[in-house]
């Protein structure tokens, strides 16, 4: 063999030595880390509160990432605490009142979906016709979940917070006036209130508003009726419902001391 032959048979045997060195590394490598993924397997397994530990700060070290890739905190959760739902998807009857709602008080459908939604469902549990609700609503807040008073009266059905407080306490607190849900069903609750004290929707209406010692409620009533009249053409319900609670306007109240006059609720105007 030449001299330039035993060079390249040497550099072959070098190189074979080297792959299989670099063979054995890896494959040892590969071992050890594989002892060490099943030794982390069994600890965590043994050990919950390590798990969670290190869950948290993965999520803790993911969360810090993607805020500093968009520059601001981010809440992947947060679509499901809106009050909002595609309208296209309610009945027949609820989505025509939704759009008409929201291209007359300029909101977005989707909100006013879940509106619309809940004061059927709560309508239909307290015999309350969900058009006279949404009316009432309409015309206290015009839908603006923050609306306040000047005398107080705050969120979609210009509840006066400071004297139903009582009535937050099943929803967290008073703060929960401006959750446009709770708003709702604790106005539903006043309303009803209302209606027995007078005996009459109307009447009732006046307590609402709180002007039942006044000599007149300055149309309010009216209002209401009249938008609860437009909302049952849009639902394409009967023009003339036989009501559950009368509707004759109230005699007029008897004189009362000036201290028992208790405005329960105040207009948002």
């Amino acid at each position: 063999m030449t001299a330039s032959g035993k060079a390249i048979a040497g550099l072959r045997t070098f190189a074979a030595d080297v792959i299989n060195g670099l063979l054995e590394v890896t494959h040892n490598g590969f071992a050890l880390l594989g002892l060490a993924v099943a030794f982390m397997a069994i600890t965590l397994t043994a050990r919950p509160d390590l798990r969670q530990a290190g869950e948290e700060q993965l999520r803790d070290w993911l969360h810090e990432r993607r805020v500093a890739e968009v520059g601001f905190p981010v809440e992947p959760a947060a679509s499901e605490r809106a009050v909002a739902i595609n309208p296209k998807e309610l009945p027949r009857e609820q989505a025509a009142v939704a759009f008409w709602l929201s291209k007359k008080y300029r909101v977005a459908p989707e909100p006013l979906a879940a509106l619309v939604t809940e004061a059927y469902d709560i309508g239909k549990r307290t015999r309350l016709d969900p058009t006279l609700i949404l009316a009432i609503i309409a015309i206290e807040s015009s839908f603006n979940p923050f609306a306040q008073s000047a005398v107080g009266a705050q969120g979609l059905m210009q509840v006066m917070t400071r004297v139903h407080t009582d009535k937050y306490e099943g929803f967290g607190g008073h703060l929960a006036a401006f959750d446009p849900v709770a708003n709702l069903r604790v106005g539903v609750k006043v309303l009803q209130e209302c209606i027995a004290r007078a005996g009459s929707l109307e009447g009732g209406l006046r307590y609402y508003v709180g002007a039942a010692n006044l000599p007149d409620d300055g149309g309010y009533a009216a209002k209401v009726l009249a938008e609860h009249f437009r909302l049952r053409q849009v639902a394409g319900r009967p023009a003339a419902p036989t009501p559950v609670l009368s509707t004759k306007a109230p005699a007029a109240p008897a004189a009362k001391p000036a201290e028992e006059k208790v405005a329960l609720l105040g207009n948002a105007s």
